[in-house]
């Protein structure tokens, strides 16, 4: 099996998409970035990287070799061989919003060509490639599927600062509306990463997605409410699971938190939820529940945060309260539904004046109206309180664990008697 595509268009040059087209580039595809944020568009033309797993170096290298253009208009793309929606898909009100997805469907088809191959990356619910996006390339093309052009779907597994498994390595599912369209997404994954894993159509990948996050996100919620309850009971949670992980079967570690966070877990387990409502009228009960976990953490740990501040006789209103840790995630500056802004939202509604440390988040991503300080001496002597949020690698832990300032730890990244874990 070869692909003979020679030009990829790539809609949505952010976390997902920009590793996807560099690289496509990598591997000898001419390649176009679209994006209609026209900042971020003039960013990538200078050669200027926003998304963390790739560099600067690497858009320069890209942009030199004359493969790759960035762009903010379909008019500019021309014809291609494959192109890639790797569009957001949020949830507006608790619903689906697939709008990105229907703009982008619509303004490839008027570019769509005989023998192209159209992949969508976006989470979405199964059902979505074949029932919503088919319909929108036909009609504005007049080309058929899998007759004219092919149609696939492959989820994205982008995990944003992992230094293991990354776009390469990862296993990238695939599938096709009908034997030929799968036989050309798989060809031209197969360019890109080391291993396909071809499914029979669509809605088994679409849903394949959806599974692994579900997955995470109810056995977090799990662990979060046995945190809770492990507090109430004076049991050290952390301890319980680190010897529950030992046993070397029928055990998966999971650990608590301050909440979920990033592009996935806050919003694909909805997908699922809500199409089970809309097409079977039952509720997804597993995931209804791990959404209300999880979405109430923030608001537990702001209730220790009080309880710590109340045994040291201080209000939350007017307490000087550091929070080290913004983004979602350990060694990431991804703040995409992170915890840690709803922590600060609901501390600033009590009073408390905040700051903040993280250097990973870009200052275009850091919450308006908080400090941003760095982890020293300084701002823990002059803290009434700390709240770990996130665990980089580039914090110095010591510090706090020989500090006097009370340290409340929602990631048990501290060693120290002194400190409150979650």
């Amino acid at each position: 099996m070869e692909s003979t595509a020679k030009s990829v268009a790539v809609v949505g040059q952010g976390y997902v998409g920009l590793p996807l087209a560099m690289r496509a580039v990598e591997v000898g595809y001419q390649v176009v970035g679209i994006d209609l944020d026209i900042s971020r568009v003039e960013a990538l033309a200078q050669g200027i990287s926003f998304v963390e797993d790739v560099s600067s170096e690497a858009v320069h290298r890209a942009l030199e070799s004359g493969q790759y253009r960035p762009v903010s208009d379909y008019t500019e793309i021309g014809d291609f061989d494959i192109a890639v929606i790797t569009v957001p898909t949020p949830l507006r009100e608790s619903l689906p919003d697939l709008s990105f997805i229907e703009s982008a469907a619509e303004s490839l088809s008027a570019h769509l060509t005989t023998g192209a191959t159209v992949i969508l990356e976006s989470t979405t619910y199964p059902g979505t490639t074949e029932e919503l996006l088919v319909p929108i390339l036909e009609s504005g093309s007049n080309l058929r599927a899998e007759v004219d052009f092919n149609v696939g779907y492959s989820p994205e597994r982008i995990d944003p600062g992992n230094q293991i498994w990354n776009f390469v390595n990862t296993p990238k599912v695939v599938s096709g509306v009908g034997p030929k369209s799968l036989n050309q997404v798989e060809a031209f994954y197969s360019k890109l990463v080391d291993t396909v894993v071809p499914v029979s159509t669509p809605k088994e990948a679409e849903l394949t997605k959806l599974l692994e996050n579900t997955f995470r996100h109810v056995n977090i919620a799990l662990v979060n409410e046995l945190a809770i309850f492990a507090h109430d009971l004076g049991v050290n949670v952390w301890e319980s699971i680190e010897a529950a992980a030992t046993k070397p079967f029928g055990f998966m570690k999971f650990t608590p938190g301050p909440g979920v966070g990033g592009h996935c877990l806050p919003v694909d387990p909805s997908y699922l939820s809500w199409q089970v409502r809309q097409s079977l009228g039952r509720s997804f009960r597993f995931v209804e529940l791990a959404n209300d976990v999880n979405e109430h953490m923030p608001d537990y740990v702001v209730q220790r945060a009080i309880e710590v501040l109340n045994r040291e006789r201080k209000s939350v209103n007017g307490a000087r309260i550091l929070v080290v840790g913004v983004s979602y995630k350990r060694n990431s500056g991804d703040s995409r539904e992170a915890p840690a802004l709803r922590v600060i939202e609901l501390l600033q509604t009590f009073g408390a004046v905040i700051s903040a440390a993280d250097s990973l988040v870009p200052l275009s991503r850091w919450p308006q109206g908080i400090q941003r300080v760095e982890l020293n001496n300084h701002e823990i002597e002059n803290a009434d309180l700390i709240i770990v949020i996130t665990d980089h690698d580039e914090f110095d832990f010591s510090l706090l664990e020989s500090s006097d300032t009370p340290v409340l730890d929602t990631r048990n990244s501290l060693h120290s008697d002194t400190v409150e874990k979650l």
